[in-house]
């Protein structure tokens, strides 16, 4: 039986990274994933293929969109969805490569198959032809997440799709009907969308996004309806019927029951911790009525030699987390003191334009009992945007009133996922609204957007 410091079973971002810097430390790591290529959900049906076909459609968009403006002229263009699929699928390879070879260069046993717990200390991998046993003095779980799917619209990926599915079509749908107006919807719509699908997304919530700030999540629904996506608020679908080239959804709303018909129906109504065929229950691990395994605030399960992170225990899903998570999991297990803040972990929504979030929106300052002071400024009026003619949204910023601490930064707009880093940085590093406002920046720059919300929540904007 080979023996390790550490078992990290899954290779997603949680796994993978913690797995090298578990190595770094001088652990002799082993990490098992059911996948022969390395990377888990984000890499392969998740993060990194939605990344490339927003990519390649918003390209496609912005031909037709803002080429005349700009005075170039294009013929009609026409879609190769074949090579848009090959360009996808060789990225993933690529990054599927680059972690093996981390892997090699750290020194990490990397096993292939489905793993169970035989002890706390003991796991089994099983594949199609063999089952090895490993040993390991502390193992760490980062096992992911897998789509929820409707009792009355089982995934087939052919018609009823998970996010898998729709990360994998052959042609482009006529029509699509997405359930469910979360980040994972409204960005595999954008794709369609773009891409020439007739795309209707149903919520049951009154909103988009949930979980974003009011006035960015009503801002982007307003963008997308621009676009040509149409949303359902406020509804419930309330059964399915299934034909060959077509489903037909009964949709309850406020006021009445309609039917909904596409040629292929998006269930994106979010994500379970994937943690059945561990045999968890075996050696007394605690599950949630959740199925989140329980921690104690520092990875730790009830199982003194076990941890957990990324999607299986509380918190976002989200894989930056995970990774984050993974980081300071490791160094605990290696008797260092990590410290993660949690408020200074963004989200991003990749559509067009983005929107980013980072620490703490209005409604939950309130909550927690702090007096929010906001600032706002909008693109449209910053020198970059206009000339990029990209001019949508705007930078909203949340301070502590008394003593002006940055505890909340939200954008909508262009590039808003590469903008929302330096307000993870003022969060982290609990700097103050003055900490922005004498910070000298580059002109032109979308990044002047945040100096100029900054100086607004002093109500001194100089362009507003």
């Amino acid at each position: 039986m080979d023996s390790f410091d550490l078992i990290v079973i899954g290779a997603g971002p949680g796994g993978y990274v913690a797995a090298i810097r578990a190595a770094q430390l001088g652990l002799k790591t082993a990490c098992i994933d059911k996948r022969k290529e390395l990377g888990g959900t984000c890499l392969h049906v998740g993060c990194i293929p939605s990344k490339s076909l927003l990519s390649s459609s918003e390209l496609l968009w912005n031909i037709k969109e803002m080429s005349a403006v700009n005075g170039i002229i294009i013929a009609q263009p026409s879609i190769d969805f074949k090579q848009m699929m090959t360009r996808k699928t060789q990225i993933i390879q690529s990054f599927s490569q680059g972690i093996t070879s981390l892997f090699k260069k750290h020194k990490i046993s990397s096993y292939t198959g489905e793993a169970s717990f035989l002890s706390p200390t003991e796991v089994l991998v099983k594949n199609a032809s063999e089952t090895t046993q490993l040993h390991a003095r502390f193992i760490l779980i980062a096992t992911g997440s897998e789509p929820i799917e409707l009792p009355f619209l089982p995934f087939d990926e052919k018609q009823i799709l998970s996010s898998t599915g729709a990360l994998s079509l052959e042609a482009i749908p006529k029509d699509l009907l997405i359930i469910g107006a979360g980040v994972i919807g409204v960005e595999l719509g954008s794709v369609y969308n773009r891409l020439g699908t007739k795309v209707q997304i149903i919520e049951f919530l009154d909103q988009i996004c949930t979980g974003f700030d009011h006035q960015l999540s009503a801002e982007l629904k307003k963008d997308l309806e621009k676009q040509g996506i149409e949303f359902h608020l406020s509804s419930k679908v309330m059964g399915a019927k299934i034909a060959p080239n077509q489903i037909s959804l009964q949709v309850e709303q406020i006021q009445n029951t309609q039917p909904f018909s596409a040629e292929k129906v998006l269930v994106a109504i979010g994500r379970r911790p994937y943690i059945q065929g561990l045999d968890l229950e075996k050696i007394g691990v605690k599950i949630s009525s959740k199925g989140l395994i329980e921690t104690d605030g520092i990875f730790r399960s009830n199982i003194s030699n076990i941890f957990a992170i990324g999607d299986v225990i509380e918190g976002p899903m989200l894989a930056h987390k995970a990774s984050e998570e993974g980081i300071a999991a490791v160094e605990i297990i290696a008797g260092h003191k990590p410290h993660l803040n949690y408020m200074a972990i963004p989200n991003v929504v990749y559509t067009h334009p983005e929107m980013a979030s980072v620490g703490l929106t209005e409604e939950e300052a309130k909550k927690y009992h702090l007096t929010p002071k906001t600032g706002n400024f909008p693109f449209k009026a910053n020198s970059r945007a206009k000339c990029t003619g990209e001019t949508q949204g705007f930078v909203k910023i949340i301070a502590e009133e008394k003593s002006e601490r940055i505890i909340g930064v939200h954008i909508i707009g262009a590039h808003a996922s590469e903008l929302i880093a330096e307000a993870a940085v003022a969060i982290q590093k609990s700097l103050c609204i003055k900490d922005l406002i004498n910070t000298p920046y580059a002109h032109p720059t979308l990044s002047e957007a945040i100096r100029e919300a900054a100086l607004d929540v002093e109500k001194r904007a100089l362009h507003k």
